[in-house]
């Protein structure tokens, strides 16, 4: 008689789930077919002119991220405009969204990212998209939140440049001692060392310089040089380049990575050096190309030609 009731329990909550899935409201595309389904349906529509905050999630038939504003700093916003021409189904979900809603539907890679799918998927895989708006904004609101939510991110991103300059301390310290170099450090962490004094006026802030340079990730990888030649050896040379000659930089102003901006303040015309340059001191986070990884620390040799 338990196991009667317990099965009779088991059958009440199968049919209850099935009721509620059942619930749940579809809607096929006109543009593409794409069938969607309402997790949860929403009953506000934004108006013309003001802007949509939604959080989108891509990712494979075996669930895995491709994207996700949840690894952004910002949700994503679009503006609400009833004349926008819809080409496409994912034009038309996202034209019909409003807050509130939570979407959820799966379709081809073709379909979803049209001709700009990413290179590691093929046409016809399927991909899942979790969809929900949440908020409407006017343009004034919509900016006053983006500046709170990068004030937010500058404060993230400040902390977690102390914690590499930290990190990366511990390996430009071994990159010294294995090369044996006579390097000094200045209080934000730029390491350099003076090969040749130069001659002449100690250099301020808005002085052009003219700088023969090679830059160097710590495993030797050459990523730039002003010298064709080294460019060259390298097989990393540009026939697009303008010119292989000294970069002119007007130093102290921000036209350069701050490891640049502060190293080139300690060298006189003349002058030939080194920068080792923690990576909150160069391309931090983001890093630079193909080239230049995120977080990677740098090595430059610098040559200066000329002061005017």
């Amino acid at each position: 008689m338990k196991n009667s009731k317990s099965l009779l329990a088991i059958l009440v909550l199968l049919v209850g789930i099935g009721t509620l899935t059942a619930c749940k409201k579809t809607k096929v595309t006109e543009n593409d077919g794409i069938e969607y389904t309402y997790v949860k349906e929403g009953n506000e529509k934004a108006p013309n002119g003001e802007f949509l905050l939604y959080n989108l999630e891509i990712s494979t038939a075996s669930d895995s991220v491709i994207y996700s504003t949840n690894d952004q700093p910002f949700p994503g916003y679009l503006m609400a405009n009833d004349s926008m021409p819809v080409t496409n189904g994912m034009d038309e979900i996202f034209k019909g969204l409003r807050k509130g809603d939570s979407i959820a539907f799966e379709a081809n890679a073709k379909v979803i990212f049209g001709n700009n799918f990413p290179p590691f998927l093929k046409e016809e895989d399927m991909i899942k998209v979790r969809l929900g708006a949440f908020e409407i904004m006017n343009e004034e609101a919509i900016q006053a939140y983006f500046e709170k939510v990068m004030a937010a991110e500058d404060e993230k991103k400040a902390e977690r440049a102390k914690e590499r300059l930290v990190e990366e301390d511990k390996i430009i310290q071994d990159y010294i001692a294995e090369k044996g170099l006579n390097a000094q450090k200045t209080e934000s962490g730029l390491y350099y060392v003076i090969e040749e004094e130069g001659t002449g006026d100690p250099v301020t802030p808005g002085t052009t310089m003219h700088v023969d340079y090679a830059g160097y990730l710590l495993d030797g990888t050459l990523f730039d040089t002003s010298i064709e030649a080294l460019a060259k050896e390298h097989d990393i040379f540009n026939e697009n380049r303008p010119s292989y000659e000294p970069l002119p930089v007007t130093v102290g102003m921000g036209q350069v990575i701050p490891g640049w901006d502060e190293g080139l303040l300690l060298l006189k015309k003349g002058s030939k050096g080194k920068f080792l340059i923690p990576s909150p001191l160069a391309y931090g986070e983001n890093g630079a190309g193909a080239m230049i990884p995120a977080n990677s620390v740098l090595v430059f040799d610098v040559d200066v030609a000329d002061v005017e």
